[in-house]
C-alpha cells in the first residue's frame, strides 16, 4: 500500500471539490419536483422551502416580553443570541398554541436578524410533483387558504389524500404586522 504526501492528499480533494457541480441531485435529475420541510399549524398541514427554513429546534425556554403581542411568546437564548419566538397559530388563527415536550421551532431568516416559528407538529422533508399539484378551487375547497394563511399560500398539492399548502415565511417574515411584535 502506497501513502500520498499530504499535500497530495490536499491538491486531489481541491480538484475534486472544485468539479463538483453544485445543487441536490434530485434538483439535478428530476424537473418538476419540489421539496422542502413539511409541518402541521392547527389542522392544516403545510410545507415550505429549505431555503427558508435556517434551522430546525426543539422550544426552547422562553422568557416573556411584557408589552408585546399575544402572539410574540418572548425571547429565547439560542448559543448566546436572544431570538424572538412567535405563535404562528395564534399570529394567523388568533388561538394559542398548546405547548408541549416535543414542539419544535423552525428558524427563519428575516431582514434584521432571525425569527422562530412555533409549530405544532413537524413531519420532516416532503416532496410533491407538479401532477400532484391540485387547483385553487380544490384549495379554497379544503380550507387551506383560509384568513390570513390566504396572504401565504399559493399553491398546494395532495398527497395520500392529504392536502398541503405550501406557506411562504419569507412573506411571512416581510409582513409589516409580524414584523411589529410590540403590543
Amino acid at each position: 500500500m502506497t501513502f500520498k504526501p499530504p499535500f497530495d492528499v490536499l491538491t486531489d480533494y481541491e480538484r475534486r471539490s472544485l468539479a463538483h457541480v453544485p445543487g441536490l441531485p434530485e434538483q439535478l435529475d428530476a424537473p418538476g419536483l419540489w421539496r422542502g420541510v413539511g409541518y402541521r399549524i392547527g389542522t392544516r398541514r403545510l410545507a415550505s422551502t429549505f431555503s427558508e427554513v435556517v434551522e430546525i429546534l426543539s422550544l426552547p425556554q422562553v422568557t416573556h416580553v411584557p408589552g408585546s403581542q399575544p402572539w410574540m411568546l418572548g425571547l429565547a437564548n439560542v448559543r448566546g443570541s436572544l431570538l424572538p419566538i412567535v405563535d404562528l397559530k395564534q399570529f394567523l388563527e388568533g388561538e394559542r398554541t398548546v405547548l408541549h415536550e416535543s414542539q419544535r421551532i423552525l428558524l427563519v431568516r428575516q431582514p434584521g436578524g432571525d425569527v422562530a416559528v412555533l409549530i405544532d407538529e413537524l413531519f420532516g422533508q416532503r416532496s410533491f410533483h407538479d401532477q400532484q399539484q391540485i387547483s385553487v378551487e380544490d384549495v379554497a375547497e379544503q380550507g387551506l387558504a383560509d384568513g390570513r394563511y390566504a396572504h401565504f399560500i399559493d399553491r398546494a398539492y395532495r398527497l395520500d389524500d392529504q392536502p398541503w399548502g405550501i406557506f411562504s415565511l419569507d412573506r411571512l417574515a416581510r409582513t409589516p404586522e409580524f414584523r411589529q411584535a410590540a403590543a
